[in-house]
């Protein structure tokens, strides 16, 4: 995995980690790679690897069971996407917001050109 600098790596981390939940590819009570296998495959430092497990484990999306190691909650992927809604709300939507603004966009333009990338007929009723 490339790190960017923009993002502390741990955050990094856990971004790969929700990724994985919300395509699917780790699934509810799934046991998921241990901390060491994480810091192998990632090539981070085994504390960093830590940082992102006890961040998801505090926000209630993993859990650890002493001995066994790390599974994907029940309702993880509800909690992923509120955390990512809440994420993309507070630090991408204010820029995008802005751009609209300064490049005179409006709302309407905008549901035109979300149809037409993802074929939704019903905005040219409105």
């Amino acid at each position: 995995m490339e790190f960017s600098g923009t993002r502390p790596i741990y955050m990094q981390i856990t971004d790969h980690f929700c990724d994985q939940i919300l395509k699917k590819r780790w699934n509810p009570e799934e046991r998921i790679p241990s901390v060491r296998e994480i810091a192998v495959m990632m090539e981070v430092n085994p504390n960093t690897a830590m940082r992102a497990f006890h961040y998801l484990q505090e926000e209630e999306i993993l859990y650890n069971q002493r001995g066994v190691g790390y599974f994907v909650a029940e309702d993880a992927f509800t909690k992923v996407k509120e955390l990512k809604r809440k994420e993309f709300i507070e630090n991408r939507l204010p820029g995008f917001f802005r751009d609209m603004e300064i490049l005179g966009f409006t709302c309407s333009e905008l549901e035109k050109l979300y149809a037409k990338r993802y074929g939704d007929d019903d905005s040219s009723s409105s």
